[in-house]
């Protein structure tokens, strides 16, 4: 698959559902106990490493986002999907968000104090995540924190349809932790922490901390 299909197929295919993909998952922050932990950790990294704007890469219709800008942090959105923009600049006014490609991400070099990557390379193949985790190396700040969630497993599934029913054609990749955390650390981060049994029904899923 070349660079230009996977990207129009992803891209396509959340535009199509972004607003029923607001819909359906609005709430699912009320009862996420880990997810709020990890965002509370990553919260406390970037503290650590000195604060300063953080990125929400791959930031959908803007939950999370929502969610960190609500724990006080400065944090920009940013999605490949035009649509998702859109209902995430409905949703959220007060926020700021962007459409970008996280191949190639539209920031200044040592700009952010930390990144998130919240189950946004899920789509990304094999080929295009280095050239992403370069990416997040260029705008991270020495010492800032990279919070990677992801599906577990070792296969490709072909996504036709989903968020209510919609037309979709995105590939949806499940990768080993080993195989996730040596990329980071071929891109020039050292891994501190992982919780691989980080359970997201009906998938398993992980998340790797770095800096």
């Amino acid at each position: 698959m070349t660079a230009d299909a996977w990207m129009i197929d992803t891209r396509t295919s959340y535009d199509t559902v972004a607003k029923s993909y607001a819909d359906l998952l609005r709430d699912s922050l009320d009862e996420a106990h880990y997810d709020w932990a990890m965002l509370s950790l990553f919260k406390n990294l970037v503290e650590d490493a000195g604060n300063g704007p953080v990125a929400d890469v791959g930031c959908g219709t803007g939950r999370i986002t929502a969610y960190l800008a609500g724990l006080g942090m400065d944090v920009l959105g940013i999605d490949l999907s035009p649509g998702m923009i859109d209902v995430a600049r409905r949703d959220h006014p007060e926020l700021r968000f962007s459409v970008g490609s996280m191949t190639s991400l539209d920031l200044p070099d040592d700009h952010v104090a930390g990144l998130l990557a919240w189950w946004s390379l899920i789509h990304v193949p094999d080929e295009a995540v280095p050239v992403a985790l370069g990416e997040f190396r260029r705008v991270l700040r020495a010492g800032s924190p990279l919070v990677v969630g992801f599906f577990t497993g070792d296969q490709t599934r072909l996504k036709t349809e989903g968020y209510g029913g919609h037309p979709m054609r995105v590939h949806v990749y499940h990768r080993p932790p080993e195989r996730v955390a040596g990329w980071i650390e071929d891109a020039g981060f050292t891994v501190e922490a992982r919780l691989d049994q980080y359970n997201l029904q009906p998938f398993p899923g992980a998340v790797l901390i770095a800096r």
